[in-house]
C-alpha cells in the first residue's frame, strides 16, 4: 500500500476492525518513511456474471425488484423482500465467491421465495425456468405439494 502523503511503497497496519456489518475491513496504517497515519477500507466485491459474459456488481435492489414483480398483489411487505435479498447476498458472501453466475442468483432466490409465498414462487419460477406450457406449471405444483 503506497503512502498517500509521500508515496512510500510500504506501510504498517496499526489497527484493523470490521466495518459495514462485517462486509468490509477498516485498517489504520502508518507510513515508516513519513510516519503519518491513514485509513484504508478493504471490501469484498461480489460480481454477477451475466449470460453474455459481462459482469456487474451484485445488487440487492435488483433482487428485490425481480422478486417484487413476482409478489405483486400478494400482500408481501417490503421488509420481507429486503430480508430475502439480504439472505441471498449473505449466502454468496459466506461462500467466499467473488463472481457468481446469474443463473445461480436465480436458483438461490427460489427456495427463500417458496418459503415466503408459494404463488410468488410459481410466478418467479415460471419466468426464470421458462415455463412453456400448462404441463410445466402442473409439474411444479405437484413438486410443491410433495414438499408441503
Amino acid at each position: 500500500m503506497n503512502c498517500p502523503f509521500c508515496r512510500h511503497p510500504d506501510s504498517r497496519v496499526v489497527d484493523s476492525r470490521t466495518a459495514e456489518d462485517g462486509t468490509a475491513i477498516r485498517r489504520r496504517r502508518q507510513c515508516p518513511a513519513c510516519e503519518r497515519r491513514f485509513t484504508t477500507v478493504e471490501q469484498l466485491t461480489l460480481a454477477v456474471v451475466k449470460r453474455s459474459g459481462a459482469t456487474e456488481p451484485f445488487s440487492r435492489d435488483k433482487v428485490v425488484t425481480g422478486v417484487r414483480k413476482a409478489c405483486q398483489g400478494r400482500g408481501v411487505d417490503e421488509d420481507a423482500l429486503a430480508r430475502l435479498a439480504q439472505r441471498i447476498e449473505e449466502r454468496f458472501r459466506g461462500a467466499g465467491c467473488a463472481e457468481i453466475p446469474s443463473n445461480e442468483v436465480g436458483l438461490a432466490i427460489l427456495e427463500p421465495l417458496r418459503e415466503l409465498d408459494e404463488v410468488a414462487y410459481l410466478r418467479f419460477a415460471s419466468v426464470y425456468r421458462g415455463f412453456d406450457s400448462l404441463a410445466d406449471f402442473e409439474a411444479e405444483i405437484a413438486a410443491l405439494r410433495e414438499v408441503s
